[in-house]
């Protein structure tokens, strides 16, 4: 037995020790390893990925994924390496992440055809939504009618217990009735009503969400998302999330993958506090990539408020990570902008000021139910581009410059980037999507008439025209230089932390050195020489594409430089 296997064996004896699993499990290893067109490529600093909706991009005449294939393919095909699609199946609410079936594609967005195209010539990050199903799918009508495959896959629970203890990242009720066959039962729904909670302690259920992660391998996807999956193991008397069987599940799932294909990715999600986030990483045996939850929350807040300070001081002690892991870094999702992982880092009356900007510019704030039954903020719903048009003093002058910096921010810290679609094209609030849903969520989810988007970047006045192409560029200068690889070294950099993020890149093989230079504020920022050790007197700007000199360097309101500190013979930069 290999030592992969003798892991995997000692989990599954850890997870589920009266069933035998190990036997099945290799069946199915080796059957996704024959099935398998191709085998992806280890991670590098090319790797850059668009988060999107299958409808994100709409035009009369084709299937919303084939709209946004040709969208890829006319402006992005230089800037992406891959795409998050997120959940393209049947659902019946939450926006695609109530899944009624894992195994179709949603005939309002496409086909499995469509989904094959994209996939041809870009690698694929598709969602296991794990903790819970749509109380439409078959599996719960198999708990209701008590018969069939998923008779058994749900958790049943008393109404009379106290579950005071459990985390709750909605207001909704946790136990909700539902009338079977058999009568009333009571089911557990982290989530909503809409979501029921199936049942990770039944071996049977983690079966058949092995086989659907394996189908998504074989239809191309490269990384494996884990929605939601702090919350998958229940029990009662705990506070049932992360849950040493949860982590042991992730340890599983790695297990399996690397087994495939070595270069797979698992990615989990779980918007928490940074310590319990990155716990997830386990010892560099449970996700090759955790979610980046506080860097949002902290970009806006040292945006809105004109000083990095909290900003700095978190990215100045960011651990270590394991060999092959790293961070998956965004600015904004199809989600709201977390707050829960800034608690503690933050101080209430400066998140108290943030939360009213959000309200000023249109936005909601979402409130999740405390264990005592008070509520507390969990999530900002607004676009980014319209959270970043002012500072805490109100709307100014200087929003493209405040996003650019917000995004580029992004885009040099250590790990994976991930650019939402509704970033890359500076959307603006969507209200009325948010009056026909009734969920805050949507003010951010818009979808788009391709040739309206294409009509406003003819027109050079446009909030799309300025952002869009400017993005494109600078993500495909990012994806050239070696210094910005997942696992290049990383330093904070101590120049006048209250108004600047300065960090510094090294590529592995130590030939690449840039030092990013971030003005959080809208004054202007001298960078004193002594500030940092540069080799000349006159530095390359990567993106500015000009000669700088660093005896006299001031920042404007919200500039950034990528100071080419070294660089390998290879990469040409012009002569003074």
């Amino acid at each position: 037995m290999t030592e992969l296997q003798q892991k995997l064996s000692e989990l599954l004896q850890f997870v589920y020790p009266d069933t035998p699993l190990l036997e099945q499990i290799n069946r199915r290893i080796e059957d996704a390893r024959q099935h398998l067109e191709k085998t992806a490529q280890p991670w590098s600093n090319e790797d850059v990925v668009l988060i999107t909706y299958g409808d994100s991009m709409n035009s009369d005449g084709y299937s919303p994924l084939q709209v946004l294939d040709i969208f890829v393919k006319r402006y992005l095909e230089k800037s992406f390496s891959a795409i998050h699609l997120l959940p393209f199946f049947p659902f019946s609410s939450d926006d695609g992440f109530s899944i009624i079936d894992y195994y179709q594609v949603n005939y309002r967005l496409g086909t499995w055809e469509d989904v094959g195209a994209i996939a041809a010539h870009k690698e694929l990050m598709v969602d296991l939504v794990m903790n819970h199903v749509s109380r439409q799918s078959l599996l719960f009508i198999d708990f209701i009618n008590g018969d069939g495959m998923g008779a058994d896959f749900f958790i049943e629970a008393d109404p009379e217990q106290d579950y005071s203890k459990v985390t709750r990242p909605r207001t909704s009720p946790l136990i909700n009735d539902v009338y079977t066959r058999q009568g009333v039962k009571h089911v557990w729904a982290t989530f909503s009503s809409d979501q029921i909670d199936v049942n990770f302690k039944n071996p049977k259920v983690f079966l058949a969400y092995l086989d659907i992660l394996l189908f998504y391998i074989v239809h191309g996807a490269r990384y494996i998302r884990l929605d939601a999956v702090a919350f998958v193991w229940k029990e009662l008397g705990t506070n049932c999330i992360h849950l040493p069987k949860t982590h042991a599940l992730v340890k599983i799932i790695r297990s399996i993958l690397e087994q495939i294909d070595p270069n797979l990715i698992l990615i989990t999600e779980t918007n928490v506090p940074h310590e319990e986030n990155i716990s997830y990483f386990g010892r560099g045996d449970e996700a090759h990539l955790v979610y980046q939850f506080a860097l949002p929350p902290l970009l806006l807040h040292a945006l809105n408020r004109g000083h990095a300070h909290y900003l700095n001081d978190w990215a100045r002690h960011l651990e270590k990570l394991p060999a092959g892991c790293s961070y998956f870094n965004f600015v904004a999702s199809h989600d709201g902008i977390g707050v829960r992982p800034v608690e503690g880092i933050i101080p209430a009356h400066e998140m108290e000021d943030l939360l009213k900007s959000v309200r000023d510019f249109g936005g909601f704030v979402s409130m999740k139910t405390n264990g005592d039954g008070s509520k507390s903020p969990y999530e900002l719903n607004i676009s980014l581009y319209e959270a970043l048009q002012g500072t805490r003093s109100g709307p100014d002058m200087f929003q493209l410059a405040r996003y650019l910096c917000c995004q580029l921010v992004m885009l040099a810290m250590p790990g994976i980037p991930g650019v939402y679609i509704h970033s890359l094209t500076a959307t603006p609030n969507d209200l009325l999507l948010v009056e026909q849903t009734g969920r805050t969520r949507s003010i951010n989810r818009h979808h788009w008439d391709l040739a309206e988007f294409e009509a406003l970047l003819e027109n050079p006045s446009s909030d799309q025209a300025q952002v869009f192409p400017r993005l494109i560029q600078l993500i495909e200068l990012r994806r050239k230089q070696s210094a910005f690889h997942p696992q290049a070294g990383f330093k904070i950099l101590s120049i006048n932390d209250e108004a600047l993020f300065s960090l510094e890149r090294t590529s592995i093989d130590g030939a690449q050195r840039i030092v990013a230079l971030h003005n959080m504020t809208r004054h202007p920022q001298e960078v004193a020489e002594q500030a940092y050790s540069y080799p000349a007197a006159r530095i390359w700007d990567l993106i500015s594409q000009e000669w700088v000199d660093i005896r006299a360097l001031t920042l404007a309101p919200y500039q950034v430089m990528w100071l080419l500190i070294k660089h390998p013979a290879s990469q040409v930069i012009p002569s003074e």
